[in-house]
C-alpha cells in the first residue's frame, strides 16, 4: 500500500447479481462506477474493489490484507450477498473505526441488522436515476468526512464488546505485510490481470460480436473467480452459457448443450435465480427450434413459468406465450382441448404483459425526462444512458407489438410497430423481434383456427 494516499476498499459483489428474495436483478457495476468510486476519489482516496486487484491466483491474503489496512472500507451489503457480509465481519473484528455500510433500499436484512448504521440508495435494476446519483454521491462524500477522522467504534465488536483490543499479534501482522509487500515490488511477468479488467474484454467482445473471443475471456474469469471465491459465481456463468451458444462452435446444438451444462452446474433444477432459469428457458426453446425434441419444449416452458412468476416481466412473458404456442402444434397437447387451453393461455399472458407495458413505459420516460441534463451533457456516459432509455422504449414497442399480434389485434399491432421503428436501435435487436415474431406466425396460421374469434392476419 502506498504511504502518501489514503486507501478504500470496497466490498461488494460485482456484475448482475440477484437479491433471491424479492427477485430483484442490481447492475451493482453501476453502484460501483455511479455511486461509490467516483466520490472516493474526490476525496482524494485511493479507491479498489477486490475484482480490481491484479493478481496470479488466490486473492486471500490481499483481501485480508486489505481488511486489515485499508484506511476506509465501505460495504455494500445489496442483494444480501454473503461474501459482503462474511468480509464486514471479518473488518469489523479487525478494526473498530472507518468501516461505512451502504445497501440499495429495497434489501431485506438476512438477519438482525439493526445496530449497524447502513446509508441506503435507491437502485432502479439496471439503471440508477441521476437525482439519485447527485443524492447519494452527496451523502457518501459527507459520511466519509465525518468518518475518516473519527475515533469512535463504528464497528458493533467494539462497541459492546468495549473493553476489547484490537489484534494484539501487530508485530506478526507487520511482518507478514511486510513480506507480501516486498514480493509484490518484485516484477512478475507471469502477473495476471485483475478480473474486472478481463470481464471488461470480454463485454467488449460481445458489442464486437467476437464471440469466441468473449467465450475465452469469460472461461479464464470463471476459472479466477472460482479459484478466489471457491465457488462459481452466477453472473460469469450466465455470461459464459451466453457467449457459447451465440460462438455456435463446433455448431449450435453442441454450444446450446454445452450451454446448458453449464446452467445446470449452478444448481438448475432447483435455483429460484431468475436469471438462471430464464437464460435455461431461451436455451431449451432454441433447441426445440433446432429439432432436438418435445422434451426440450416441455423443459422450456417449465423455466418460462418459472422466471416469469419470479419477475413478472415482459420479457419471459412474451416467450413463455409463444413456447404456448408451440406446444399447441405439438405432441404434447394431443386433443383439440389442450391445444385451446394453450392457446387461452398465451392469450392470458401476452395481456399481462400488455398491461406490464403500459406500466412500465410512463416510468421510463419519467426517468429520462428527469435524466435530460446528463443525457445531454455530451459525455460517454449521457450517450450510454441516452442508449439504455432507447433500448427500453424498443423493447416496450416491440413486446406489445408481438402481443397485440398475438391477440390478433392487428391495428394495435401496426400502431406498435411503426412505434418500435421510429425508435433508435441496434440491427440485432429488430433482426431479433423479427425472427421471434415469423416464428410466432409461422404456428398461429397452424392453430389460430381453433380460437373463438378465429385468429386470422389479414392479407
Amino acid at each position: 500500500m502506498t504511504d502518501t494516499k489514503k486507501r478504500c476498499f470496497v466490498v461488494m459483489g460485482f456484475g448482475t447479481k440477484t437479491d433471491y428474495v424479492n427477485g430483484r436483478k442490481l447492475d451493482l457495476n453501476k453502484s460501483y462506477r455511479l455511486l461509490i468510486k467516483p466520490v472516493v476519489e474526490a476525496k482524494g482516496l485511493e479507491c479498489v474493489r477486490a475484482d480490481e486487484i491484479t493478481h496470479s491466483g488466490s486473492i486471500d491474503v490481499q483481501m485480508y490484507k486489505e481488511l486489515l489496512q485499508a484506511d476506509l472500507v465501505i460495504a455494500d451489503l445489496s442483494t444480501a450477498n454473503p461474501n459482503a457480509i462474511y468480509e464486514l465481519g471479518v473488518r469489523h473484528a479487525l478494526r473498530p473505526f472507518t468501516t461505512i455500510v451502504i445497501s440499495e433500499d429495497k434489501l431485506i436484512y438476512p438477519f438482525d441488522l439493526n445496530h449497524i448504521l447502513i446509508t441506503s440508495y435507491k437502485h432502479l435494476g439496471d439503471a440508477i436515476d441521476y437525482e439519485e446519483v447527485e443524492r447519494f454521491r452527496g451523502a457518501l462524500g459527507k459520511l466519509i468526512d465525518t468518518v475518516i477522522p473519527k475515533e469512535e467504534p463504528d464497528s458493533p465488536v467494539y462497541t459492546y464488546l468495549n473493553s476489547l483490543i484490537p489484534p494484539q499479534i501487530q508485530e506478526e501482522i507487520d511482518q507478514v505485510i511486510n513480506e507480501i509487500s516486498k514480493t509484490d515490488a518484485v516484477p512478475n511477468p507471469d502477473k495476471g490481470k485483475a478480473l474486472s479488467l478481463i470481464i471488461q474484454e470480454a463485454e467488449d467482445a460481445i458489442e464486437n460480436k467476437d464471440f469466441l473471443i468473449a467465450k475465452t475471456l469469460f472461461q479464464t474469469a470463471v476459472q479466477l473467480s472460482s479459484l478466489n471465491q471457491g465457488q462459481k459465481d452466477l453472473y460469469l456463468i450466465h455470461r459464459l452459457a451466453f457467449t457459447t451458444y451465440k460462438a455456435a462452435l463446433p455448431d449450435l446444438v453442441t454450444s446450446l448443450y454445452e450451454s446448458l451444462k453449464l446452467l445446470e452446474s449452478i444448481n438448475l433444477a432447483h435455483t429460484n435465480d431468475p436469471e438462471t432459469v430464464s437464460s435455461a428457458g431461451a436455451i431449451e426453446k432454441k433447441l426445440f427450434e433446432c429439432g432436438e425434441g418435445v422434451s426440450h419444449l416441455e423443459n422450456s416452458i417449465l423455466y418460462f413459468q418459472r422466471s416469469y412468476y419470479l419477475l413478472n416481466n415482459r420479457y419471459n412473458g412474451v416467450n413463455l406465450a409463444l413456447t404456448l404456442v408451440y406446444r399447441a402444434t405439438t405432441s404434447l397437447s394431443p386433443t383439440e382441448h389442450e391445444k385451446v387451453a394453450d392457446l387461452i393461455f398465451a392469450q392470458r399472458t401476452w395481456k399481462r404483459v400488455l398491461y406490464l407495458c403500459e406500466r412500465d413505459l410512463p416510468i421510463i420516460l419519467e426517468k429520462e425526462a428527469i435524466d435530460k441534463s446528463r443525457i445531454d451533457n455530451g459525455t460517454k456516459e449521457g450517450k450510454e444512458l441516452q442508449e439504455y432509455y432507447d433500448a427500453q422504449k424498443f423493447w416496450i414497442a416491440v413486446n406489445q407489438a408481438e402481443s397485440s399480434f398475438g391477440l390478433g389485434d392487428f391495428k394495435a399491432y401496426q400502431t406498435h410497430l411503426e412505434n418500435a421503428k421510429n425508435i433508435p436501435h441496434y440491427a440485432w435487436m429488430w433482426d431479433s423481434f423479427s425472427d421471434q415474431l415469423a416464428k410466432l406466425e409461422s404456428k398461429m396460421k397452424t392453430v389460430g383456427h381453433l380460437l373463438d374469434p378465429a385468429w386470422k392476419k389479414p392479407e
